[in-house]
């Protein structure tokens, strides 16, 4: 077009004509997109009046977009420098020229102008919200793809402050117009950039604005096109107008409020996350912890999508390394269990991919999960949430071992731990520590024993510490916590071999203040931890002995391993003699039997077998019936003696069989004991030899009278 008619010929029509057949040739195969842009290019430089300037701009960042060889890959950042350069001019335009409205329905077709009128406002076709999301989205690939170890990652980052600069400009044109419809969509994005950095990286973002601010040269002088260069230079500055906020928190605080006034449901969660995200990492665990806990958030982000459930994850990663940091162990447990627990941290916290043994992912699922992965500088450091998990579960479970030593399980909090636990003491060999499992291992047996000195040498040699800001306070935390959890495993392991113990005496041993084990020590005896009491004119601990002897306690244990057993048969008699079926049969529980006793399936003397009530209860007390030396046989619902075992057939149901023989010491070998039903008989439970394989106890227990 600019070969065959002079620049100043071209009219506004003929642009407008011109454009419409470019959007027209958009997507159709053999289209040249590279001639494309070029062509934009020039319109722009042609364009009669800035509306058709905007339009032209908005239909070149599209084609730009369209460079970008399919949504696996990520744009070139020449490419996307362009589009932000193209962005800033069109701010810039729309600000200068406020009658001129953006439409993101408006059909360009709609309206067929000759000129552009003065003095009244004019629609134009754009959607800069949607402009915004993809330029994020694009570098969010970028620096997923790009080795976070070289030079490329750490330019390709400096980029980021004019992304800002970009989104803070698309967000006050949308409420100079009152768009309260998009203005949470950009809010986020900024949230977004903004949450995961601590009060030392964003004052480092902010001067590094400024600096660029400084630095900064025409922005149409700086894009020099080299075509033979895979990747072309192109500069782009923070533009100067922009002012980067001087306090991360106010900023945060005024997004998160905007996004709650005027956002969606999914917005308010991301936005709700962001914050509890951001108040862990500057320890403020109370107040991140009041915010899940408000929010609700923990029961309803199973229902979201998979995005949002990893941003869950990386807010409760945070909260309980927030609590460690705090000396909140309990806390820091509760909040890392799950996330540890489930053997696949790194998949929950989308830094990683593991290979599944025995699952095969499609390449569509494979490609899904890594557009999901974090770049690298948002990571969360495995090791230093493994190492907090596992100090949190030694603190607890190691007392808790030692006040339970028959039954180190009884009251377990971590399965993990003692998963890891048994594994180290099953190793036949045990070398020198090596990675975060040893370590914590070591520092394990060390902490039984006592040895609380040896337990703090083995975790403060975790090179994990030094990720930690304040890393003097938290190991002085942690050495704090680790003797006064020595002295805990120490009273319950050994309490009961004294008859006093001295308070000063324990204050040397573990070098803690006379407050805090006093402290400690009347703590475990009002929880009944300890059974002693305090003698104040000798400073002396004075035990009162109530602890069962090792012979006690295994026989207490020996019966309540019986009792379980001895249930498990009882609902397995009752399961297959029908004891468990509701009162339907022979008229509720109103019908009485013959034989049976007035009570309704009472211990009859004379005739040596029970009459059993149909419709009473299911299950009853255990009957020894060898003490009661009777070997009588069972007795039908008519009345008459039947043989032993068998109830008859025609009288309904038969009633239980001898009593001997269903106990541990028979006295003969058992019949069958047979049941009818209604006038017809159904086969109930028969022979010796299967009441042999129902009791591992050596004895069936009997069946509770019906009432």
């Amino acid at each position: 077009m600019h070969a065959c008619v002079p620049r100043a010929d071209i009219s506004y029509e003929m642009v407008s004509k011109k454009l419409k057949e470019i959007i027209l040739s958009r997507g159709r195969r053999g289209t040249d997109k590279q001639e494309q842009v070029e062509m934009l290019q020039f319109l722009v430089t042609i364009a009669k009046g800035p509306a058709q300037r905007f339009e032209v701009m908005a239909q070149l960042v599209s084609s730009l977009f369209d460079l970008n060889p399919g949504m696996a890959g990520h744009l070139k950042t020449s490419v996307w420098k362009k589009c932000i350069i193209q962005l800033l001019e069109m701010l810039k335009l729309l600000e200068e020229n406020p009658h001129v409205k953006v439409d993101e329905n408006f059909e360009t077709g709609e309206e067929v102008r000759t000129e552009e009128p003065e003095g009244e406002d004019i629609q134009v076709w754009g959607n800069l919200v949607a402009f915004v999301e993809r330029l994020d989205d694009e570098m969010f690939k970028s620096l997923q793809v790009i080795d976070p170890h070289t030079h490329e990652y750490m330019a390709r980052l400096k980029d980021e402050p004019v992304f800002l600069a970009l989104a803070q400009k698309v967000l006050d044109y949308l409420e100079r117009n009152g768009d309260s419809k998009n203005m949470p969509k950009v809010a986020l994005r900024l949230l977004e950039h903004f949450y995961y950095k601590n009060k030392k990286v964003y004052n480092a973002m902010r001067l590094l604005t400024i600096k660029q601010q400084e630095e900064q040269a025409a922005a149409e002088d700086a894009a020099e096109e080299e075509p033979d260069e895979p990747d072309e230079k192109v500069d782009v500055k923070v533009p100067a107008d922009y002012v980067m906020g001087e306090d991360s928190e106010k900023v945060l605080s005024e997004l998160v409020s905007l996004i709650f006034k005027n956002g969606d449901e999914r917005t308010k969660a991301r936005a709700m996350l962001c914050s509890i995200y951001n108040k862990a990492i500057h320890d403020d665990f109370y107040g991140a912890r009041d915010l899940l806990l408000m929010s609700h958030l923990q029961d309803s982000v199973h229902n979201m999508d998979i995005s949002t459930q990893i941003l869950h994850n990386r807010a409760m990663a945070q909260l309980g390394l927030a609590a460690f940091r705090s000396g909140l162990i309990v806390e820091g447990h509760a909040c890392l269990n799950d996330l540890y627990g489930s053997g696949h941290m790194k998949e929950l916290l989308a830094q990683g991919m593991a290979m599944a043994r025995y699952q095969e992912k499609t390449p569509e699922q494979e490609l899904l999960e890594k557009r999901r992965q974090m770049p690298f500088h948002m990571h969360i450091t495995l090791e230093l949430v493994e190492s907090v998990y596992l100090i949190c579960a030694m603190l607890l479970e190691v007392p808790n071992m030692a006040a339970n030593p028959l039954n180190p399980r009884k009251k377990m909090q971590s399965k993990s731990f003692h998963r890891h636990l048994d594994t180290y003491n099953r190793q036949m060999f045990t070398g020198p520590p090596e990675n975060v499992r040893d370590h914590v291992m070591a520092a394990t047996k060390a902490l039984m024993r006592g040895d609380w000195q040896k337990a703090y040498a083995y975790l403060s040699a975790l090179t994990v510490w030094n990720l930690v800001p304040a890393k003097t306070e938290v190991l002085a935390m942690l050495l704090t916590k680790l003797q006064s959890e020595a002295l805990r495993t120490y009273l319950f392991t050994y309490s009961s071999q004294y008859n006093s113990l001295s308070l000063d005496q324990l204050c040397q041993m573990y070098n803690l203040p006379e407050k805090t084990v006093y402290n400690l020590v009347s703590r475990m005896m009002m929880n009944e931890e300890l059974h002693g009491s305090w003698d104040q004119p000798t400073r002396t601990i004075v035990m009162h002995n109530l602890d069962a002897s090792r012979l006690q306690q295994l026989a207490v244990q020996f019966a309540d391993k019986a009792l379980v057993m001895i249930d498990l048969n009882e609902r397995a008699l009752a399961y297959r003699t029908g004891g468990l079926r509701d009162n339907d049969d022979d008229g509720g529980p109103g019908s009485r039997r013959r034989g049976g006793g007035g009570g309704g399936g009472g211990w009859n003397e004379e005739e040596g077998g029970g009459g059993r009530n149909r419709g009473g209860a299911k299950l009853g007390m255990v009957r020894n019936t060898a003490m009661q030396g009777r070997g009588g046989g069972g007795r039908g619902d008519d009345g008459q003696r039947g043989p032993r075992g068998m109830g008859r057939r025609e009288g309904g149901r038969g009633d239980r069989g001898d009593r001997a023989e269903r106990s541990g010491f028979r006295e003969r070998g058992g019949g069958n004991y047979d049941r009818g039903d209604r006038g017809g008989g159904r086969g109930g439970f028969r022979g010796g030899a299967n009441q042999d394989r129902m009791s591992s106890l050596g004895f069936l227990r009997g069946g509770r009278d019906d009432q």
